[in-house]
Formats: structure tokens, sequence, C-alpha cells
């Protein structure tokens, strides 16, 4: 094929690709604007019996995702996702200090967060001395699954 005819067939075949879509917009109602842009936050959280999570094999496992809209296994996404924003993301300051009323019993419970959380990547683990210590922490909502 001579050069000309190269370039020809080039030259076509790329105002198609480019000009092709624009043909059939003009014609087309205007889209939407984008949505507020949002950067993602998707969990997983688990539960197990030990003292760390290498040690601990997981008992229950949940998702959770907060952007766009709460969802995920989590059985109360959307206090669970409120309660997230409301502390900046800081898993520490959910998990508290567990002061309720519980027993002494050591039977250790870890709890393990990893995922995105605003576009940021989070691992968090966490340690309690037992199941009624976890659940008298402040993030009832985060780590009651």
């Amino acid at each position: 094929m001579p050069n000309t005819a190269r370039w020809a067939a080039t030259l076509t075949l790329t105002a198609t690709a480019v000009c092709g879509p624009l043909a059939g917009a003009a014609h087309a109602a205007p889209e939407p604007a984008p949505s507020t842009l949002y950067a993602p936050s998707a969990l997983v959280l688990t539960v197990g019996r030990g003292e760390s999570a290498i040690t601990a094999a997981p008992d229950r496992a949940v998702t959770l995702t907060c952007a766009p809209a709460a969802s995920g296994t989590h059985p109360d996404a959307a206090r669970a996702c409120a309660e997230l924003r409301a502390s900046g993301g800081d898993f520490d300051t959910l998990a508290g200090r567990g002061e309720g009323m519980c027993t002494r019993e050591y039977r250790p419970v870890v709890v393990t967060v990893d995922g995105v959380w605003q576009g940021r990547r989070v691992s968090y683990e966490r340690t309690f001395a037992n199941e009624c210590v976890k659940n008298s922490s402040q993030g009832r909502a985060v780590f009651a699954f």
C-alpha cells in the first residue's frame, strides 16, 4: 500500500474514532452533572478469640462501606458509618477504654479492621479483655457484629 493510501486510511480511522461519538451527542440529552466526588471507604472487620490477630482465628467477619452510602454485611451499617465519620476514622477513639460493668474474666477478644477509610489505607487491631469489655466500648455500632 502506498504511503499516501496509508496516511489517508490512518486519517480516516482517527477522524472516525474522534468525531464518531460526537455525531450522536448533538441529538442526545445532556448528561446530568456528576454527583459530589467522594473518597472510597470500604472496610472488613473481624472479631476472634485470642490475644492477637496472628494467633486468633476469626469468629465473625463483616464488610462496611460508607461512601457513597452506608452498606455492607454489617448489622447496623448506617450507625457504624456515622460513628466513624464523627471520630474522623479514629478506631482507638471508638474503642474507648471499655469502661462498663464487666467481670474481670480474661478471655481475650481481638478486633481487626482492614481496608480504606476516606481514600486512606487503614489496618487496625485491638485486643479486649473479654466480649463484655468489647461490647461496652464507645463505638458500639462499629464493633457490634
